[in-house]
């Protein structure tokens, strides 16, 4: 008898799987973009599963290793956010004239032995620490990481692979936050060791198997070379970017709506454990659906967003957000903070990679690690500004202070989007 035959008959061989696997959209999408951008795709993956393991959850760990009041340690995020924001602003020069790669890998290898020293924090000070760290590290990799993309990648092909890089993150996002969910009510330091692991392996992979794309950049120099050399000097080169009006208001009415989604991603797990008994590991759900959402329809609303005007599928999305946060106010289990959750990601799924192609396009080439510094203090100013005000609110007021605020935030970041779509429409009949 050919058991043998049977066998194979049975369970598919590893080519007909290998051939299976690379008749995936996604799969074939990507075989058509350069080979690094497939390195950060995957070595994005691969450290968010680590990274996600522990943030939705880091400031349950730190209010129980501290027994100190939410405003307090809501404060170390604060403290995060302002290290951060020097960072990013100090960042861009560095990237635009030093280069991506290098400063990538600092900051992915830098952060996962900042959570390696996580696992055995257990005072206030020692947080202060590691997070101050940590704010310093983390704009490094995201700033480099969007100036090399948009070297790699021309114009018309960007939306999309912002949206394939967020697939990436996403995927991590949905393993990531279940498997920490369960392995922190075992133990939160195997937890830190996952996330030290996954952000230390793809620093090392880029270190090996990435070139670096300041070249291809400094081969497409503008008329930004001819701005005042001396007042750049003093602003260390973002005068042509501070004088950006039109930017610098995009990234006041970004902040705003960012606001909403510190406040879902940071808050809402201490309020849904301490108020409705919402443990982590069930929590962990939450920040799953989200990745879930975006890994299974990012691609999909990206392909139809960009058919439309930038400011306007901005607008929509920061509704979403200002609805998604505000819906908060009105729940008392599970399922409402979960629905929430769907609110929030579907104008998350508009915005982001919306924002991110729209600040590309706004940058000149040789400058474009500026410009993403400066978009990416957006983060860093919500990351400062809501937790601690949340925590305030919660503190004084009560927890349904926070979504209300948030909920305030994110329909004038709406209105900002509006106004700014209306400004840039009058401008443009001018200049014609």
């Amino acid at each position: 008898m050919d058991t043998g035959g049977v066998l194979r008959r049975q369970y598919p061989s590893r080519q007909y799987m290998s051939n299976l696997f690379n008749q995936l959209p996604i799969i074939k999408e990507l075989r058509g973009l350069p080979r690094q951008f497939q390195l950060m795709f995957w070595g994005m993956l691969l450290s968010t599963i680590g990274a996600s393991m522990t943030w939705p959850f880091l400031m349950i760990y730190v209010k129980a290793r501290t027994q100190l009041p939410l405003t307090q340690v809501a404060s170390l995020l604060t403290l995060n956010a302002t290290t951060g924001l020097i960072a990013a602003f100090i960042a861009g020069p560095i990237i635009d004239r030093v280069g991506r790669k290098w400063v990538m890998v600092f900051s992915l290898v830098g952060n996962g032995l900042v959570y390696l020293a996580l696992s055995q924090a257990s005072t206030f000070p020692a947080f202060a620490v590691l997070l101050a760290l940590s704010g310093c590290f983390n704009p490094l990799y995201r700033v480099g990481g969007d100036a090399m993309l948009a070297d790699l990648i021309p114009p018309a092909q960007r939306a999309d692979t912002y949206a394939l890089l967020r697939l990436s993150n996403n995927v991590g996002v949905a393993l990531g936050p279940t498997i920490g969910g369960l392995l922190t009510t075992i133990s939160y330091s195997v937890a830190f060791i996952g996330a030290a692991v996954g952000m230390i392996s793809y620093g090392l992979l880029l270190a090996f198997f990435a070139v670096e794309t300041l070249v291809h950049a400094a081969a497409q120099k503008t008329e930004t070379q001819a701005r005042p050399a001396r007042l750049d000097m003093l602003l260390g080169g973002y005068g042509h970017v501070l004088r950006d009006r039109h930017f610098i208001s995009f990234t006041i009415i970004f902040t705003l709506v960012q606001v909403c989604a510190v406040l879902m991603w940071v808050l809402m797990p201490v309020v849904a454990k301490e108020n409705f008994g919402v443990v982590e590991s069930r929590y962990g759900l939450i920040p799953t659906t989200n990745a879930l959402m975006v890994v299974f329809l990012q691609v999909f609303v990206t392909l139809r967003s960009k058919r439309f005007p930038a400011l306007a599928v901005l607008t929509v999305g920061a509704l979403f957000y200002a609805f998604g946060v505000g819906s908060v106010a009105f729940s008392t289990g599970f399922w409402g903070f979960w629905i929430a959750m769907v609110v929030m990601t579907l104008g998350e799924l508009l915005l982001m990679p919306t924002s991110s192609t729209y600040v590309a396009g706004l940058a000149p080439p040789d400058m474009r690690g500026r410009y993403m510094s400066i978009y990416g203090l957006t983060w860093s100013v919500a990351s400062g500004i809501a937790p601690i005000a949340g925590g305030y609110l919660s503190d004084s007021i009560g927890p349904a202070a926070i979504w209300y605020a948030g909920l305030a935030a994110g329909l004038i970041g709406a209105a900002g989007f509006t106004w700014l779509k209306h400004t840039s429409a009058r401008r443009a009949e001018q200049t014609f």
